[in-house]
Parts: structure tokens; sequence; C-alpha cells
């Protein structure tokens, strides 16, 4: 009885240090998530919607491409059809992040977590628990929400209220923060692995010429990630494989 106890607090001390650090972690998105999302409420205010409908938008939909096609469609007052094709094609990337998160999973994580988890994989919650070493604590992602997501639908309400008050030219530095957490990301991993700062190299390369040859060039970027996504990781699985290392479980 002692000893599950004894387990028990161990394993919430865990979660409770896991939680901390995604809020401390969080915050640097959070700012950009503020940036990003004013310009965001810019564009839904063009389309026809209320500060509260901004907000809501961006409280059950967390993903920005997806919201930017979202409003693009509802300001051309496209069929629902449309707008639901439209966004799964500029999220499908979110599929692949899904794959890559269950394989970091304990096999002991509950379905509620999974499911939680599915509903906030976005670009910035996704390179921040995958970062981590060892199993991906549920808990360490619900700390960088709580402080992040908050922010995103805030930002979205603030841009449809100020409207087109600002330059534009302002509303587009302030992206600058969210674009300074990718780095922050990338770069001490890449510093510590050559085949990583090799592949972060190849990826921006493909990336930067996919957006100019003919064909690739006129799929959206959401599908163009897609595609380069799938093919670089597969040939980097094949030519550098990683063994594979049994790692506790920190969730239950």
């Amino acid at each position: 009885m002692k000893f599950k106890l004894l387990q028990k607090s161990q394993a919430v001390s865990e979660n409770s240090r896991a939680l901390f650090d995604g809020m401390r972690d969080g915050i640097p998105v959070a700012l950009g998530y503020l940036a990003v999302s004013f310009s965001l409420g810019i564009m839904a205010r063009s389309a026809g919607l209320t500060a509260f409908q901004g907000f809501l938008a961006s409280a059950l939909v967390n993903a920005s491409a997806g919201e930017y096609a979202g409003f693009t469609v509802i300001a051309e007052d496209a069929p629902y059809l449309e707008m639901v094709v439209v966004i799964l094609i500029a999220n499908a990337r979110y599929f692949l992040m899904s794959c890559a998160l269950s394989q970091r999973m304990s096999p002991e994580t509950r379905l509620p977590h999974r499911l939680l988890l599915g509903n906030y994989i976005t670009d910035e919650f996704f390179g921040l628990a995958i970062s981590r070493p060892g199993c991906i604590s549920p808990y360490y992602t619900y700390g960088s929400i709580l402080v992040a997501a908050p922010c995103w639908a805030l930002g979205t309400s603030i841009g449809v209220i100020a409207g087109n008050l600002l330059p534009l030219r302002v509303v587009s530095a302030l992206n600058v923060a969210l674009y300074g957490m990718f780095l922050a990301v990338i770069v001490p991993p890449a510093r510590k692995n050559r085949v990583i700062a090799g592949l972060i190299l190849i990826c921006f390369a493909s990336s930067y010429a996919a957006s100019l040859l003919p064909l690739i060039s006129n799929l959206s970027a959401g599908t163009r990630t897609t595609i380069l996504t799938v093919a670089i990781s597969a040939i980097a699985a094949l030519l550098f494989p990683v063994e594979q290392r049994k790692e506790a479980g920190n969730d239950t």
C-alpha cells in the first residue's frame, strides 16, 4: 500500500514538473501567437466576422493556415464543402505530426490524453514536445497550451477590433517573434547532431525550390509541406536509422 502511494506521489510530482516546464516554454509561443493572430484578426474582420466570432474561431481551430483559408472562403461566400476541402488540405501536415507524436508517447498513456493532444497539435506545440528527450508527457503540452492558446484567441479578437488601423508593415514585423521561436527549437539539436543540421538545411532548400518549381509551386503551402516531409523523412529514415531504445514512461 505504501509502495503504491509512493509511486502515485512520484507520478504527481513528475506531472507537476512537466506542467510547469511547459508553461515556461510556452511563453515565447504565446508572444508569437499574440502577434500572428492579430493579423489573422484583421483578415477575420475583412471577412465580416465580429470580435467574438474571431475569438471563438481561434479558440476552436488551432491552425493559422487553416483559419486563413477558412476566412478567405468565408469572404468569398463559398459553400461549406469547399471550406472543408481547403482546410483539410492546408492542415494535412498535422496527420504526419500526429504519427510522429504517437511514436514518442508512453504505451500507458490513456485515450483522453491522446485525444486532447491530437486536438492541440500545432507546429509550435509539436516542436516543443518533440524536442524533449524521452517519452512525451501530455502535461508538458498542457502547460504550454494553458499559456499560449488563450493568447491565440485573444490576439484574433484584438485584431478584429483594431481592424486596419495599423499599417501592414507593422503587423508583418510582429510576426518575427514566432520565427524566432522556431529557431530556438531547431538550433540546439542541430548543433549537437550534424545529420539533423544537414537535414534542416535540405528542408529549407527543398521548401524554397518547391515554391518556385512548376506544377509543385501551384500546390498549397500545406500540401507542399506534407509532400516534402514524407519524402525527406523517409529518405532520412533509410539512410540514417535510429536505434530503438526502451524509454521509461512518465505518464498515465
